[in-house]
């Protein structure tokens, strides 16, 4: 779902790969590091951080929620796995977690109470909803940068 370098499955043995790294089923290689490891190839390229920055700001300034976003493995229970996390977000009571774990192929959202008549379930699912055509495609910042865009059209003050 992310983008990266795409491999064929048999153009690399998974002992021959470093650890923490997998052959996704699409053949793109992803790959995990510890905090404070200096990573080789970064998941993201700058330019695609940027445009996730650009979004995640351009949604908070337009609704007056902080949007979070996460990408990782959320566990054996995806949805627990972001319950558990959502509270550890920045501002969280008045905040809205996407949780992408492109492994498992999850998207999960979460809003917090301070914002729950604005980020209704309706909401979450239209930002999921747009999500999951670029998601499909193998463009994973596209993905959250079209969430992003239309749940904050759909929250922010009329």
């Amino acid at each position: 779902m992310a983008s990266g370098d795409v491999l064929q499955s048999s153009a690399i043995a998974p002992a021959d790969l470093p650890v923490g790294t997998v052959v996704t089923t699409s053949g793109r290689l992803s790959g995990t590091h510890r905090v404070g490891e200096f990573l080789d190839q970064p998941p993201f390229t700058t330019d695609e951080l940027v445009r996730l920055d650009d979004a995640l700001t351009d949604a908070t300034r337009l609704t007056r929620v902080r949007f979070n976003v996460f990408v990782g493995d959320l566990g054996e229970n995806p949805s627990a796995g972001v319950d558990a996390l959502f509270p550890t977000t920045p501002e969280a009571e008045r905040s809205v977690l996407i949780a992408v774990s492109p492994n498992q192929r999850v998207i999960e959202v979460r809003g917090g109470r301070g914002v729950a008549g604005r980020v209704t379930d309706r909401v979450a699912q239209l930002g999921v909803t747009a999500a999951l055509a670029s998601f499909g495609e193998g463009d994973l910042i596209d993905g959250l940068v079209s969430a992003l865009r239309v749940m904050s059209n759909a929250i922010a003050p009329k």
